[in-house]
């Protein structure tokens, strides 16, 4: 545990120093108190050591609002103001922080960053599983023994994240499973055998996203799982587009009917996918269209 903030800094000055940036921000959440101490006695080893000079590492702490995961609303949220996305264009890559051309990048990737300049392209590429190559950190939640961050080939399907989290709870049949977030809707456990990566489950109709996967069992209500994730894309919306702010809430409502309206829940659906201004809007549909899809008969 220890090495992974030296690891993650690492990879940020790497990118760093290939884009020739002049500073580097690290937005953290202010939930995580321990990772910010961690954080500021790493920086401090490099300051007083001459690596960065002081100041050229900015850790900013964020209120923890789920919309600052997006790119631009994060940048708003480090600039002081109100976590809100941007309209595209420009793209941060132009106009990013304080009107600078921004690189963003996550900490699992600028912690490969330092791996592979370490140890070479061999701690990725010589791992292979189902046609994919490379490492990933899932997530694994729900209905396991052994809940928690499973490090894994990039090939692995539910199954192989399912065994390597001790198995299904005593009592517990598998029954569907969240492949990669709240925003990836929910999948049956009859579709096991694919690969949970980048480009395999959009034919699914959904995505891997962040790799938070959770598992629900015979004993979970499907319509109560996809009820409980807009609840919570309606407390999480900034509030600033129209088709996000009341779609999330118009669904939630008409998510409480004893027989779910297909129709209209799609015409909604469609409306918040294509006028949306970011990704929260347009993702969180995905619930309810992979439940009218996947889970008929349950709603």
């Amino acid at each position: 545990m220890e090495r992974q903030p030296l690891l993650f800094i690492e990879g940020m000055l790497i990118a760093a120093r290939v884009v020739d940036a002049e500073k580097c921000f690290i937005y953290l959440r202010d939930e995580y108190p321990v990772v910010r101490k961690i954080l500021q006695i790493e920086i401090a080893k490099l300051e007083n050591s001459g690596v960065v000079p002081v100041g050229f590492i900015d850790l900013r702490r964020g209120a923890g609002a789920y919309i600052c995961g997006e790119e631009s609303a994060m940048i708003e949220s480090i600039e002081g103001k109100r976590g809100l996305p941007r309209h595209r264009p420009p793209f941060v890559a132009q106009n990013g922080i304080f009107g600078r051309p921004t690189l963003v990048h996550n900490v699992e990737t600028l912690v490969w960053v330092a791996r592979v300049m370490r140890e070479g392209p061999e701690v990725l590429n010589s791992v292979e599983r189902n046609g994919r190559k490379g490492l990933r950190s899932y997530s694994v939640s729900g209905r396991v023994k052994e809940p928690g961050v499973k490090l894994l080939p990039a090939g692995s399907t539910i199954i192989d994240l399912i065994e390597a989290s001790g198995g299904m709870l005593d009592g517990h049949a598998f029954k569907a499973y969240q492949p990669g977030g709240p925003s990836s809707g929910l999948l049956p456990a009859s579709i096991n055998d694919v690969p949970l990566d980048f480009d395999t489950l959009q034919p699914l109709g959904t995505f891997i996203g962040s790799a938070a996967v959770v598992v629900l069992s015979d004993q979970d209500s499907i319509r109560d799982a996809a009820s409980n994730m807009l609840r919570f894309f309606a407390a999480e919306s900034c509030g600033q587009c129209t088709p996000c702010r009341v779609g999330c809430d118009k669904a939630v409502l008409l998510m409480q009917d004893d027989n779910w309206d297909g129709g209209l829940l799609t015409e909604l659906t469609e409306t918040m996918i294509d006028a949306s201004i970011c990704g929260l809007g347009q993702a969180a549909p995905n619930p309810i269209l992979s439940v009218l899809k996947y889970f008929p008969d349950e709603v």
